[in-house]
This record gives C-alpha cells, sequence and structure tokens, in this order.
C-alpha cells in the first residue's frame, strides 16, 4: 500500500531527462529522418519527418500539460493546429516532388 504522496515523490526523483520523454521519441523521429535524407532516401526521410510532426501533434493533443513537457508551447489548440498543418504539408510535399529518374 502506498502513502497518499508516493506518486509526487516517485515523480520528483525520476531523472530530469526521462520526464522530457515526448519532445525526446520525435526528436529521435527527426533525427532517423535526417539520416534517410543523407542517405539519399528523400521520400522516406520526408515521410518519417512528417510522421514525426504528426506524431507530436498526437501526443500534445492527448498528454495532459505536465507530461507534454517541452512539447508545449501555446495554448492546446495552437500547438495542436500548427504541429498537424505542418505536419500534413510535409507529408503532402514528401508525395508530391517526383522521384528522381
Amino acid at each position: 500500500m502506498s502513502s497518499p504522496g508516493s506518486d509526487n515523490v516517485r515523480e520528483l526523483h525520476a531523472p530530469r531527462w526521462w520526464r522530457q520523454w515526448p519532445i525526446i521519441v520525435v526528436l529521435c523521429g527527426v533525427a532517423v529522418a535526417l539520416v534517410l535524407v543523407g542517405l539519399d532516401y528523400f521520400r522516406r526521410g520526408s515521410v518519417v519527418l512528417a510522421g514525426s510532426v504528426l506524431l507530436a501533434a498526437f501526443l500534445r493533443l492527448f498528454l495532459p500539460e505536465r507530461e507534454a513537457g517541452l512539447l508545449v508551447v501555446r495554448s492546446r489548440k495552437v500547438d495542436v493546429l500548427v504541429l498537424g498543418v505542418l505536419g500534413a504539408l510535409l507529408a503532402l510535399f514528401a508525395f508530391w516532388v517526383p522521384p528522381p529518374r
């Protein structure tokens, strides 16, 4: 049985970087996308980048502000709208650019 404040104590003892897991996951996706583009897989890298931005929008929409960490910039509506539009446009452009011949 846990005491009433034990969850807060556990949260305080968690490493600071671990509490930023949403932005860490998104930045790992961005890093993978950049590696793919650098290896001349432009379309795949662009799709992964778009997916990372859309994941950021999804996380910002559904996570409470306390857990969203560095994904919180403005209000929830503004953050989700900007990230969603940016992710959708990145995906659109990734498929719109013709493949090299």
